[in-house]
């Protein structure tokens, strides 16, 4: 097994931002490329930033126990990681990166108890977040009222992983994640 690099926030605090950071500018890491049940956003690719499957095709995947861990995140949204997409990445020796929701993380640290290290990214405020959320313009009110309300609960988990990052300056804390992963990977 090689190492697994979890990085999980709310919807909204730049988790996703931090993560390409980590992995344009530390080349011994992969992402994990999770599967999902949502719709495709008009900037997404299907195979680069999820695996977008339909509902019926992920509930025969949980059946098959194709999957490592698992959660509807969201009402009829499901998430998950495919064993085969960690058995591919650590076939090419890399350190596997995670964009995670909290309980996925939570339950990634459980399975890979000594070879994995979590970040939590934290907004500034839940004001901050949804002013980001609504920023992005990709979701109605009633599904930003949702993710703040998830992220209330979401909250509550920050010190159940290894380090927290404060997102109220992206660069300050791109370059807090950079300084914590590398101390993981390489030891320094």
């Amino acid at each position: 097994m090689g190492k697994i690099l979890i990085i999980t926030a709310p919807s909204g605090s730049g988790k996703s931002t931090i993560v390409k950071h980590l992995l344009n500018t530390i080349s011994a890491t992969a992402f994990s490329v999770s599967a999902a049940t949502r719709p495709k956003r008009i900037n997404e690719t299907n195979g680069v930033d999820y695996y977008f499957i339909s509902a019926a095709t992920f509930k025969k995947y949980i059946r098959q126990r194709r999957f490592i861990e698992w959660e509807e995140v969201y009402p009829g949204q499901l998430y998950g990681t495919l064993k085969s997409e960690i058995k591919r990445l650590w076939r090419q020796k890399k350190t596997i990166i995670f964009d995670v929701d909290v309980i996925g993380a939570k339950d990634l640290k459980r399975i890979f108890p000594r070879n994995s290290f979590a970040i939590f990214i934290k907004p500034p405020s839940l004001e901050v977040l949804k002013k980001r959320l609504e920023d992005r313009n990709t979701e109605t009110p009633e599904k930003i009222a949702t993710r703040i309300k998830r992220a209330t609960m979401e909250l509550h988990y920050e010190f159940d992983f290894d380090a927290i990052v404060l997102n109220d300056h992206l660069h300050n804390a791109q370059q807090d994640a950079s300084d914590l992963a590398n101390k993981f990977i390489f030891g320094k």
